[in-house]
């Protein structure tokens, strides 16, 4: 039997879902949960511990932390369709596709990330997910998961 998440979800709920962990979870809430869609918010902090590297003194998201974040939307979005309660699959990036980064992301910014299956079932699903800012489309991706218990 599914999940049944109901939106909305926070960092611990999200947490029961899918195994990332802090520095790397990469989503803070799900605001919107569908059988079809997820939409996720990351709230862009200047503490992000990639900010000090990437780049200093000119502070941006790493595109593949954008792309990451998509993916571990997707995850919780997948996971609700195919996890048990006590008896959840791990889930595999396979491969990303027509990924395009089209504005930086920056400290302050909130990045609404919304990602829908264009193929699902079985061990393959494979999602499109854009990020935006403000409305506008800053990075997007389609991109193919795995699952495995």
């Amino acid at each position: 039997m599914p999940l049944g998440l109901v939106a909305p979800l926070d960092v611990p709920a999200i947490e029961r879902v899918i195994p990332h962990r802090f520095p790397f979870l990469m989503i803070d809430r799900v605001v919107e949960l569908s059988d079809d869609a997820i939409v996720a918010i990351k709230n862009v902090s200047a503490n992000e511990p990639y900010f000090a590297g990437h780049f200093p003194g000119h502070p941006i998201m790493p595109g593949v932390l954008q792309v990451e974040a998509m993916a571990q939307a997707g995850a919780v979005l997948a996971m609700n369709h195919l996890a048990n309660e006590g008896d959840r699959p791990l889930v595999f990036f396979m491969g990303i596709d027509k990924v395009k980064f089209r504005k930086p992301v920056v400290p302050g910014d909130q990045l609404r990330i919304e990602v829908a299956p264009t193929r699902r079932g079985g061990a393959i699903w494979k999602m499109t997910g854009r990020a935006l800012v403000d409305g506008v489309v800053v990075s997007e991706a389609e991109f193919l998961a795995t699952f495995r218990k």
